[in-house]
């Protein structure tokens, strides 16, 4: 095992996955350091989505190394058993429950170990009304507490899956294009969001909105035909000639 496994959150090396002869993940390196936000930038095409998948085991790679904190190997885990592990991933498009409010969301999303039944008659205790309480101040929707969740704004709606990931408690959190569809007010009050998150959890971010990507102010990973083309600050890689050539010129 490299030493740059050694006490790293997330650690990727030589991993490479091809689907029908296409290689969409091409001997990828990345290591993420415990309570750090890294931004991954990068055309479509790129391998953004499949290294996702790869981390939370909805692919698995054809080679190389996945290690989270430092030693566990996430090619040998299933979905559930990565997300058990406290890795939390979401995807662009919200994924609630629009018939539920606002709380009872956070509610249904926080961490406890109850079958059904126990669900069913379960009686919300003071810590868990005081955890709910911070998850909605933490996501911006104090004051929506009570509203249907179908009634939130797009961006509100993200946000409130955000809440719903942190609920659970993960070290390692994945956002998959958080500023998508958002106002301006939303995607720049999204980066603070984030920013405060990362003060406690590490962060995936992949993004494509580099206005956004500059909000965040942290390393940036560039991703091209499944590697990695370079890496920095977002000053850095955007003024990378193969950058421009393969991404920021077109």
């Amino acid at each position: 095992m490299s030493e740059k496994a050694e006490g790293s959150i997330l650690y990727l090396d030589e991993v490479s996955v091809s689907f029908d002869g296409f290689r969409a993940i091409n001997k990828l390196s990345l290591v993420l350091e415990p309570g750090e936000m890294r931004a991954i930038i990068g055309p479509n095409g790129a391998g953004k989505t499949t290294m996702m998948d790869i981390i939370t085991g909805k692919t698995r790679p054809d080679s190389g190394d996945v290690l989270y904190d430092g030693k566990v190997d996430l090619t040998t885990l299933d979905e559930a058993g990565i997300a058990r592990l406290g890795i939390g991933r979401k995807f662009q498009k919200p994924t609630v429950f629009e018939s539920h409010t606002v709380e009872d969301n956070i509610e249904l999303a926080l961490k406890a170990r109850r079958g059904t039944w126990a669900t069913l008659f379960h009686r919300r205790s003071r810590s868990e009304q005081v955890r709910i309480d911070e998850l909605l101040q933490t996501i911006r929707l104090s004051d929506k507490r009570d509203l249907l969740a179908a009634k939130l704004s797009h961006g509100q709606k993200q946000w409130l899956e955000i809440g719903m990931l942190l609920a659970q408690e993960p070290r390692l959190l994945l956002v998959d294009e958080p500023a998508a569809g958002m106002t301006d007010a939303e995607t720049a009050e999204t980066a603070i969001l984030l920013k405060e998150i990362a003060k406690t959890q590490s962060v995936v971010v992949v993004e494509h909105d580099m206005t956004f990507v500059r909000d965040l102010g942290v390393k940036v990973t560039v991703l091209h035909e499944g590697s990695v083309l370079a890496e920095g600050p977002l000053d850095q890689v955007s003024a990378n000639p193969k950058v421009i050539e393969v991404y920021l010129g077109r």
